[in-house]
């Protein structure tokens, strides 16, 4: 379904393989950000980061975006806690930052999206306890142009070796398999 993205570009993490470009960003009014959205015909915003959980007046926004009739959703790390006007919630916990998941993340995502780094097996287990979800995903991490898959795939079918019914799925990260930033 066509989306309006609205990228914001603060973190409270700092993931070695981020792709986010931290230094290349504008500072805009809410003013602004409203007019540019409104300026696409799609009712569907994904509210992304960096980490827009962490965002000043960041419920001011999503309040002007609900009273306009948006379906909203959140792209989260899922250590914050997760404003009341989003409809979906799409959370990707780094598992270089295990120990802050182990006190505190969010209970509930519509979906979890792990990058595939270090440590896998036992974070990947730590989640499904901590975040229930109904869909969770495995990604391979892109650095310096190459990408993990096939210990992505391996980590795969260990997991769902693990019940009769199995959770995860790999997803790809289509833009960066070709080529496109």
């Amino acid at each position: 379904m066509p989306s309006v993205f609205v990228r914001f570009g603060k973190c409270n993490l700092d993931c070695p393989w981020c792709d986010t470009p931290y230094n290349n960003f504008k500072r805009w009014s809410v003013s602004q950000i409203l007019e540019k959205v409104w300026s696409f015909s799609s009712k569907n915003i994904i509210i992304t980061g960096g980490e827009p959980t962490i965002v000043p007046k960041i419920e001011y926004l999503l309040e002007q975006f609900k009273s306009d009739g948006y379906f909203l959703a959140i792209e989260t790390n899922g250590l914050k806690a997760i404003p009341a006007q989003i409809d979906y919630i799409a959370t990707s916990p780094k598992s270089l930052y295990a120990h802050k998941y182990e006190k505190r993340c969010i209970p509930f995502a519509n979906e979890v999206r792990i990058v595939m780094d270090s440590n896998m097996p036992s974070f990947c287990e730590l989640i499904e306890q901590k975040i229930k979800a109904k869909n969770y995903y495995l990604s391979p991490c892109e650095i310096d142009g190459k990408m993990n898959l096939l210990e992505t795939i391996t980590l795969l079918g260990q997991l769902n070796q693990r019940s009769n019914k199995p959770k995860w799925q790999l997803s790809l990260q289509t833009h960066k398999l070709i080529g496109i930033e």
